[in-house]
């Protein structure tokens, strides 16, 4: 279960996006929020099978794509034809080994403190306007470069 500060976080991000607060979508959204594993719908139908035990992997789905939709979170696409999910609270991008699939969230100071905003350029730049934007870089993460001896330990 997540801490009473992430269940109220939770709750307010939804009632900002005018999201009718559901129990299954409160839930889901706090896994997210306190869990930085990039979940597939099965992780979180696993992980919340104790809180929501009659909870279906249609629902999840459901609950996610409301949630992309109202860019709360990104889906992530990882190589092994599995969708994953994260919830985008802070400004960061993602790291996919192309090897194992792993995905980790990368952010350092001053990533988000630059004078304008990659979507203020963009739109500068472009003409286009933008409703968002979602970074992927892809390499092989270091467990990958020790295993193909790429690296030593």
């Amino acid at each position: 279960m997540a801490s009473n500060a992430v269940m109220e976080e939770t709750l307010q991000v939804l009632k900002d996006h005018k999201l009718r607060v559901t129990p299954q979508r409160h839930i889901i959204l706090a896994y997210l929020v306190s869990h930085h594993n990039h979940p597939t719908v099965e992780t979180i139908r696993d992980a919340l099978s104790k809180e929501l035990p009659n909870i279906g992997s249609s629902t999840i789905y459901n609950t996610l794509n409301t949630f992309v939709d109202h860019h709360l979170v990104v889906e992530l696409q990882n190589g092994d034809g599995s969708t994953h999910y994260d919830y985008f609270g802070s400004p960061h991008y993602h790291a996919i080994c192309t090897n194992c699939g792993r995905i980790v969230d990368v952010t350092y100071p001053g990533f988000s403190d630059t004078e304008k905003s990659l979507e203020e350029k963009t739109a500068e730049i472009s003409g286009y306007m933008i409703s968002g934007n979602h970074m992927e870089v892809y390499g092989l993460c270091p467990e990958c470069q020790i295993k193909l001896g790429i690296k030593n330990d």
